[in-house]
């Protein structure tokens, strides 16, 4: 290399971005794709985005082709507008499954405290509930387990919280194929029957199941949603109804408040605080640094 009086190059060399700095500004690109869909169906621009950042377009253009070699955005060639591939919402989905794991644990062992009854959490498979993780309390823990069993979605416990957000055609085609067996004194007797109770289910904000699945049993249960606002899972709290029919509300307040926590973990970003700041400091910097090579990049970058 020249010394001060030599090349240009010498002179506008970017200083090195850390791994940590750029898996952050790739995050807030990735953030700003999911809470700021773009009107143009077929994505953003490289120039939009750094706009809504507020950042040098030719180091969001940077940012932008990287997260398109491994998969995260795609390119219309057209328009050269960005838009979130199918792989990210694939790897989101499978990060959410794991949380879901992760922090359901932790909520159904909050509700199983609040209420000292047995808690699940339930995932919609087809037109039946599959039950995925529970917590019993020590003096329950001698009942058997229902991890992986599966049971029909129209008198479960989980069944309405996992339909909360379904419309009647969506409910009907769900159960297109089941017959509505009577399984307790209280089954739904057809999808009408199904429908109403799932309607003053909704207006109540959570789901009471009372002697549906079988004679005796009670439960409650409450929806838990993702980062795109789909019902995932329901939190349940059951028990013989000689107990929770009249804990009916405090057993509400603790499904209701778990799932609205479970709701929030699997919405949450590690480290946001810390990565907002980091973003001021690196808009500093980008200002400093990219003045001084966007004549050089614009003629390369992508359209606006």
């Amino acid at each position: 290399m020249k010394g001060r009086g030599g090349t240009a190059a010498w002179r506008y060399a970017r200083p090195p971005m850390t791994t940590d700095s750029s898996l952050k500004r790739g995050l807030a690109v990735l953030r700003l794709f999911a809470q700021h869909p773009s009107q143009d169906p077929r994505g953003h621009t490289a120039a939009e985005v750094a706009a809504l950042l507020g950042r040098e377009r030719s180091q969001v253009s940077r940012i932008l082709r990287s997260l398109e070699t491994a998969r995260f955005l795609r390119r219309d060639p057209a328009s050269l507008r960005y838009s979130v591939a199918w792989e990210l919402y694939a790897r989101a989905q499978q990060i959410t499954e794991a949380r879901l794991r992760r922090d359901g644990r932790t909520a159904l062992e909050g509700v199983a405290a609040d209420t000292g009854e047995c808690a699940y959490l339930g995932v919609l498979r087809g037109a039946s509930s599959v039950t995925i993780l529970e917590s019993m309390p020590p003096a329950l823990s001698s009942f058997v387990s229902w991890v992986g069993r599966a049971y029909p979605a129209y008198c479960s416990d989980a069944g309405q919280a996992l339909l909360f957000d379904a419309d009647d055609i969506e409910v009907a085609a769900v159960f297109a194929r089941t017959a509505f067996v009577r399984h307790g004194p209280n089954t739904p007797a057809d999808l009408d029957d199904f429908l109403a109770r799932l309607n003053t289910a909704r207006k109540r904000g959570y789901t009471i199941v009372d002697q549906e699945a079988e004679p005796g049993l009670y439960s409650l249960a409450a929806p838990v949603r993702d980062f795109r606002g789909e019902i995932v899972a329901a939190v349940q709290v059951v028990g013989p109804r000689r107990r929770l029919e009249p804990a009916t509300a405090a057993c509400a307040d603790s499904v209701v408040r778990w799932s609205d926590w479970l709701t929030a973990a699997l919405r949450s970003t590690d480290h946001e605080t810390d990565e907002e700041t980091d973003e001021e400091t690196d808009k500093k910097t980008d200002k400093k640094t990219d003045k001084k090579t966007d004549k050089k990049t614009d003629g390369k970058s992508d359209r606006d």
